[in-house]
């Protein structure tokens, strides 16, 4: 159901009938020159508030041509631009759908806390302490503070495509709420899990399961990848290749247990999912979209409208 919100805003002096007329009119032409779908499209779908559809037929070559650059400030976010391909794929318009929910969200997580729990320790075939023993054995030197910075070079990334390419999936706003919507869940499960499970760190510290740093690192990758999964897989092979290394250094760091990380990644997957999930089932992929024209009051005043649609 779609619900949608008009706020008009009335000029403070009338005036006469011919010319609320005449600039009536011209608004709406104006109106109808800047908005870019017109010149990309034949059939222009219009949606009242029963959600009745009505078909308006557009001849596009006679359209005059409109600048790509001025569209882009006053289109959605979500709009699809002229010369630009459709930024969706079918993973992302069907994100609210359970199922999706399940198969992207769900199971990775529980696989990978799973193997975290399953492994945590002295347990499992391959344990904790198998990897710790094989990292001391190894490489007993190692040490770097690489973990602890590299894990955000995924947001200097996703703001960068933002700045320079016009396929990102929601205007830069709104990725930062669901960013930060998703850091926040990530947040409430990590820290009352560290003190429920109360497990040293290899190196002695307290509070080591989950991983944090490899939470928040699947976290930003998991959220760079819904938003640009579409522009080229290697964004997403990229993203998560530096959250597998971060998870991959805390254990080489001695920071943490091979479990740790495990669950760490596990939460982080699950976090942005959820979050993504309820967006687009609260916002129907769509988010609050507005929409400020030109309009007439009852009294024959012009004005402009603000409609909110959620």
């Amino acid at each position: 159901m779609k619900y949608s919100l008009l706020a008009i805003v009335q000029p403070k002096r009338e005036l006469p009938l011919n010319l609320t007329k005449n600039l009536t009119a011209a608004l709406f032409g104006l109106l109808a020159l800047t908005n870019p779908l017109l010149a990309q499209t034949q059939n222009t779908s219009i949606l009242t508030e029963t959600d009745t559809a009505i078909q308006v037929s557009v001849a596009a070559d006679s359209l005059p041509q409109i600048d790509t650059g001025a569209a882009l400030a006053l289109a959605p976010a979500d709009t699809v631009y002229p010369g630009q391909k459709n930024p969706f794929t079918e993973a992302q318009l069907r994100e609210g759908e359970d199922k999706r929910f399940l198969k992207r969200a769900l199971i990775p997580a529980a696989v990978l806390v799973g193997a975290g729990l399953y492994t945590i320790q002295g347990n499992g075939f391959y344990s904790s302490h198998d990897a710790r023993d094989d990292r001391n054995r190894y490489a007993p030197n190692f040490s770097t503070k690489v973990d602890d910075y590299v894990f955000f070079l995924p947001i200097a990334y996703l703001y960068g495509f933002n700045a320079f390419s016009s396929q990102n999936r929601h205007d830069i706003g709104r990725q930062t709420g669901l960013l930060l919507a998703s850091g926040a869940l990530t947040s409430a499960i990590v820290w009352p899990a560290k003190k429920l499970t109360n497990i040293d760190r290899p190196n002695g510290d307290p509070t080591a399961f989950p991983s944090g740093h490899t939470a928040y690192a699947f976290t930003i990758a998991t959220v760079v990848d819904k938003e640009f999964r579409h522009k080229s897989p290697w964004v997403s092979v990229g993203s998560y290749a530096i959250a597998s290394a971060t998870g991959v250094m805390r254990v080489m760091n001695n920071e943490h247990w091979m479990a740790d990380v495990l669950a760490g990644a596990g939460v982080g997957i699950l976090s942005v999912n959820t979050v993504y999930w309820l967006h687009d089932k609260l916002a129907k992929n769509k988010g609050l979209n507005t929409t400020i024209a030109p309009t007439v009051l009852p009294n024959g005043s012009p004005g402009m409208g603000l409609s909110i649609t959620f």
